[in-house]
């Protein structure tokens, strides 16, 4: 009897609380203003087509919230009766989350070649934003800034306000686990360093992962997953030649790989002597 599969991590659990730990680091007007309904790069981006876009983007998550909370009542309900046009959401209901790094002190000479404007602006661990939403003048507020303490107007920028929820912690523990589980890597004696190094990648880059691009979070951390094991594999590998290379320079033994590695490479040399000769 085949062994049913555990879905141990998934991009919507993800997503849930790169959200939350992200806005562990804001500050709003209301609470109710954390959650966005679209993502732009520019306030002068607001337009008819963006807002169509994130009246379309609410419709559908409003819709899969009534849709599990009516599911708890009766399962057998269907999506699609819990479905919410997006033409009746109202437009002073949205909330558009603008990447800027206008409420972020300078921060001069942070880097001598400066190519953007976040070159110049103090390092944050994510790109900050700001929440805007339309009020009942149909006139654009900031509802809330991102790596900021109190009121818009009257508060001041912190960066180190907020932190990553536990849950996600554990799922980054969790996918470097599973990652050291791997045939390639878990024969390496070095596996729990290997684990290690990964896990602090992701509470270094874990926030920077950008929902605007991309809707799958699990892919972006096994990417920097993988590139923290071959790091580690690397810099074993390079210690380990420089301690052999000490060893037969002191006529020692050195490693069974070494050993290996020049059985292998006296054939080859003695299958050339021979080409050579032949050729003469």
């Amino acid at each position: 009897m085949a062994l049913r599969k555990i879905n141990y991590l998934n991009n919507r659990d993800l997503l849930v609380e790169i959200h939350k730990s992200k806005s562990s680091y804001c500050s709003f007007v209301a609470d109710e203003f954390h959650q966005y309904d679209i993502i732009l790069t520019s306030i002068d981006r607001i337009n008819l087509r963006t807002i169509a876009e994130a009246k379309r983007n609410r419709a559908k998550r409003l819709t899969q919230e009534a849709y599990e909370k009516a599911k708890q009542v009766n399962p057998k309900i269907r999506l699609s009766q819990c479905e919410i046009k997006y033409k009746s959401i109202p437009k002073d209901s949205l909330v558009f989350r603008i990447y800027t790094y206008e409420h972020v002190p300078d921060e001069p000479g942070r880097k001598k070649n400066p190519k953007s404007v976040a070159d110049s602006k103090v390092k944050v661990n994510f790109t900050p934003f700001q929440h805007w939403k339309f009020d009942e003048h149909n006139n654009l507020i900031c509802v809330g800034k991102s790596h900021w303490e109190g009121g818009m107007s009257n508060g001041y920028f912190n960066k180190d306000k907020g932190r990553a929820t536990n849950e996600l912690a554990k799922m980054w523990m969790k996918l470097c686990e599973r990652y050291g589980t791997r045939g390639n890597v878990r024969g390496y004696t070095y596996n729990d360093e290997m684990q290690g190094q990964a896990i602090l990648q992701l509470a270094q880059i874990g926030l920077q992962f950008d929902e605007s691009k991309s809707k799958n979070p699990f892919a972006y951390y096994t990417a920097a997953v993988t590139n923290s094991f071959v790091r580690i594999i690397n810099i074993e590998k390079r210690n380990q030649n420089i301690r052999d290379d000490i060893l037969e320079m002191n006529d020692m033994m050195p490693s069974l790989t070494r050993q290996t590695q020049s059985l292998n490479a006296q054939p080859e040399k003695k299958t050339k002597a021979k080409k050579t000769k032949a050729k003469k």
